[in-house]
């Protein structure tokens, strides 16, 4: 039984703060997929992740494209896990569901904090997902370090 992580971005933005995340995963030992909404955007983090220091690379590629079940980290905007990941990491609002949060070894919902309709967005899920029974936390870099601020 998994939990869904709420991370609320206000200080880096997600292109600093997913690396991170993902660094720790595949660290755990855990496979991940990114899933977004929009193509276009995932092509961007592509790059982004491209761009990060040697001593810090992340083996990652793009859904749809060749060798996308070998990828220990998916960049993706379908509902499928085609890599076989254990960790989830929804951006950009993208849907996750309370089957996800209880079959998978985590969840995380990374929204921007500045964006008020990303805001909504993250309190619908929580929403939606605490009150089917998943186990939630939310995380925020408010104070300049990351705290739980919740856990339900």
């Amino acid at each position: 039984m998994g939990a869904a992580y709420f991370y609320h971005l206000t200080r880096a933005p997600v292109e600093q703060t997913l690396p991170m995340l993902l660094g720790k995963a595949l660290g755990a030992g855990w496979r991940v997929a990114v899933r977004g909404c929009d193509p276009a955007r995932m092509e961007w983090l592509d790059e982004k992740l491209w761009l990060g220091p040697d001593d810090g690379f992340l083996p990652h590629g793009l859904g749809g494209k060749p060798h996308e079940a070998d990828q220990p980290v998916l960049l993706t905007t379908t509902r499928g896990l085609p890599n076989n990941a254990t960790c989830l990491m929804s951006v950009d609002g993208a849907d996750v569901t309370s089957e996800e949060v209880e079959t998978l070894d985590r969840v995380c919902v990374l929204f921007d904090g500045n964006d008020p309709a990303a805001v909504d967005v993250a309190r619908g899920q929580w929403k939606a997902l605490t009150d089917a029974g998943s186990s939630a936390q939310y995380w925020s870099e408010e104070s300049g370090r990351w705290e739980k601020k919740a856990e339900k």
